[in-house]
């Protein structure tokens, strides 16, 4: 395996590095949009289950094709013969060959579509929760297995009944100044420093509702599964958690996503109603690699929450303004957690009785949110407060109050901005020797007996004799994009995070951080993300360190060069 993801990194250029045969880290489980604004993240205007098209994409990079038409024309019969032909095809090419029969897109008179995949992450500013309204046909994704199979009974199959399976392969690595196992943490998603690792495999089967027509009712439903060393920023307590939580598993796989959701038309502008487990409203970036400006993500992000599992409503009120509402069971916990209690083996001061609740996060939470954008499609408003409940120390139950903004200068820059608060309350103090002896023993809900990995951190209070004390953290994110051309963008990013009490990170700290990175589509279905990334850890050390195995931070900052390819299918 090892060879397979060396071979496939040389393909790009990229350099290899040998991996660790074991890793252990302290990454945290943190939180947001799935594929931003609900769409899935490789759209094009083609149906990529359909047989061709005979039109030239406008949007193309100015490539030519052997055959000088921009078609799907001469693929051919066989499958594996179909696949490899149409990664051929869209080289050097910035969308996929446009169908001259497909519906509109996008509905009239609705914003401005404000962006464009490649070479960005997305094609309308990000909101999660929903299909997005009026911008959304069922099949629309440009997915060379799709188009491989079309000719095939069970591609005709799929065709007919609007459903698309497609994913990605996304793998990674980094040279950086940490060199103990999980010491490039509280930075992510490439915790583990200097080496190259599989970060995602990813596979989704879905059906996405026609949001731009308005005559009836439709439905759509989405399972995504993922498998690589990224499963453990979408690990949910309860749900395939042990691999982690019990046993610190370096590869593991998650259901990130596993849900349906109908669309009702003739509600104000549009109504979408999402139930199941969900990505988190708010957020610049997504769990999902091709979802991001960068491979590596901000602290912001790392240490926020990021699934949810409840109801969502999001409604179109004007073609401008969306407001939406959720019903969840808190952030990153199982359904089944709700009220569940287990025997306490150590009564203490902090939980004195015989039991106690296994994820005291596990509760009734409310999301809200609103939404504006311009119709210029220049600019979007989010702001958003996500599973609001007591607020209770729960395994990543935090209280999460911000916004996003985005807003477009010209057709090549444009800038993210974000900033945030997030709380727990009654922390236990890992400062206070009565809160240090009863989490030893086994006397709270996330003791190592019960999560000896990855369990959330306790606070350190601003005194010593204060069993317990809320423990905040704020932060402020902004990303600035250049796009030269169609299939190259530049990012800089830089944020500020103020961990108050430690509790996020694992260190009382404030954060600063900068980088800059470079992302190249060959095609919409290849692409590269080199970048340097630099933290600063401003009131102490912070990287290069494992609490798991015990190895005490001893850097105030982290310098990372790394990058990764990603392999759409």
């Amino acid at each position: 395996m090892k060879k397979a993801f060396a071979a496939f990194l040389c393909t790009f250029g990229l350099p290899t590095v040998a991996a660790h045969a074991q890793t252990v880290g302290d990454a945290a489980v943190a939180a947001p949009a799935d594929s931003p604004a609900g769409a899935p993240p490789n759209v094009s205007s083609i149906n990529p289950s359909s047989a061709a098209s005979s039109s030239t994409n406008p949007s193309s990079a100015g490539a030519s094709n052997a055959g000088g038409a921009y078609t799907t024309d001469n693929l051919g019969d066989g499958v594996l013969t179909r696949f490899t032909r149409y990664y051929a095809l869209e080289m050097g090419h910035a969308g996929a060959p446009s169908d001259p029969n497909a519906p509109a897109s996008r509905r009239e008179g609705w914003p401005a579509q404000p962006a464009t995949t490649p070479p960005l992450p997305f094609t309308e500013w990000p909101y999660g929760g929903a299909t997005s309204i009026g911008a959304n046909r069922p099949a629309s994704v440009d997915s060379p297995l799709m188009t491989a199979i079309a000719p095939t009974g069970i591609g005709r199959a799929l065709a007919s009944a609007h459903v698309q399976v497609y994913g990605w392969l996304d793998v990674g690595g980094n040279y950086s100044s940490s060199s103990v196992p999980g010491g490039n943490a509280p930075a992510a998603y490439d915790y583990q420093p200097r080496r190259i690792q599989l970060d995602q495999a990813v596979v989704y089967v879905e059906r996405t509702p026609d949001t731009v027509q308005q005559d009836h009712v439709d439905w759509g439903f989405r399972v995504a599964g993922i498998y690589g060393v990224d499963y453990r920023y979408t690990t949910s307590l309860g749900l395939f958690s042990n691999q982690l939580l019990k046993h610190n598993n370096d590869y593991g796989y998650d259901l990130p996503m596993v849900y349906g959701e109908v669309y009702i038309p003739k509600i104000a502008q549009g109504l979408v109603i999402r139930v199941g487990r969900f990505i988190a409203a708010p957020d610049i970036e997504a769990q999902l690699a091709p979802n991001n400006y960068m491979y590596s993500h901000s602290m912001t992000y790392t240490f926020d929450n990021y699934t949810n599992t409840g109801v969502m409503a999001t409604l179109a009120v004007t073609k401008n303004w969306f407001v939406q509402g959720a019903v969840t069971d808190g952030s990153e916990t199982a359904l089944w957690n709700v009220g569940k209690r287990v025997t306490n083996p150590f009564p203490n001061p902090l939980y004195p009785g015989t039991t106690y609740r296994k994820d005291p996060g596990a509760q009734a939470s409310f999301t809200g949110c609103v939404r504006y954008q311009s119709n210029s499609g220049r600019d979007s408003f989010y702001v958003c407060t996500n599973a609001i409940n007591n607020g209770e120390w729960g395994y990543n139950n935090l209280q999460w109050s911000g916004l996003t903004y985005y807003h477009r200068f010209t057709d090549k820059w444009h800038v993210a901005f974000e900033s945030y608060n997030l709380y727990q309350k009654n922390v236990p103090n890992g400062l206070n020797p009565v809160v240090q002896n009863a989490y030893a023993m086994g006397g709270t809900p996330f003791s190592p007996q019960r999560l000896p990995f990855n369990a959330p951190s306790l606070a350190q209070c601003n005194s010593v004799d204060v069993l317990r004390c809320s423990a905040h953290a704020q932060s402020a994110l902004a990303y600035l994009n250049f796009t030269p051309t169609p299939l190259n963008n530049i990012t800089l990013r830089g944020e500020y995070l103020d961990d108050e009490k430690g509790q996020r990170t694992g260190a009382k700290t404030r954060y600063v951080a900068g980088a800059i990175g470079y992302q190249h589509w060959f095609s919409p279905q290849i692409e590269i993300r080199p970048e340097l990334a630099y933290y600063r850890a401003l009131d102490a050390n912070a990287f290069n360190g494992n609490s798991n195995l015990s190895i005490v931070a001893n850097k105030r900052y982290l310098v990372a060069l790394s990058g990764d390819a990603i392999l759409h299918f």
